[in-house]
């Protein structure tokens, strides 16, 4: 089986893939077809789809932060059960860092659950391969903001990075697959 997967910045004609792709990663939190089409076209260059063959087989959407254009903020990475394992999800993130509209940041945000470890792996790799700190605090909390309906979202910030720091990871990144 070929391993060959092509990443690109999503279309509006992903959004319905996105939102399937998204119901099959829990523990992410589904959002609206409406809310996916806008992360495909809105936030399009900051956010990266890959596909094996013709099937979108994993998802980032993020954003550079209105209040802080250095920092780019990782709303949700989906990668199917069928990907796991290639270090796609370091690809996607490593390919949105390296895009011309991020050539200003320096760092990455994103909320993450105390019970989700496949995202905890995944940022504090990110942090190693960047040669850059990561910090936690909590954003939102279970009781405070989410009135005990989600589990308390712990806001991840790596950095600060350079642009050098971000394509040496991705050579590292790139030179891992391929031996894979």
């Amino acid at each position: 089986m070929s391993h060959t997967i092509t990443l690109r910045p999503p279309q509006a004609e992903d959004g319905v893939q996105v939102y399937q792709l998204i119901s099959q990663c829990p523990p992410l939190d589904q959002n609206s077809v409406y809310c996916n089409l806008l992360q495909c076209t809105h936030f399009q260059n900051t956010s990266v789809a890959a596909e094996l063959g013709n099937t979108l087989t994993g998802f980032i959407s993020g954003y550079l932060l209105p209040s802080q254009p250095n920092t780019l903020f990782i709303w949700q990475v989906a990668v199917h059960e069928r990907a796991r394992g290639l270090g796609l999800a370091s690809r996607m993130l490593l390919d949105i860092l390296n895009r011309p509209q991020c050539r200003e940041v320096t760092y990455l945000e994103t909320t993450i659950t105390a019970s989700n470890q496949g995202s905890w792996a995944l940022f504090r790799r990110l942090a190693d391969r960047l040669g850059a700190a990561l910090e936690s605090t909590t954003l939102f909390d279970q009781d405070k903001h989410f009135q005990g309906q989600h589990d308390t979202e712990t806001l991840v910030r790596i950095g600060p990075f350079t642009a050098s720091q971000v394509s040496e990871a991705s050579l590292l990144t790139h030179g891992e697959d391929i031996a894979s």
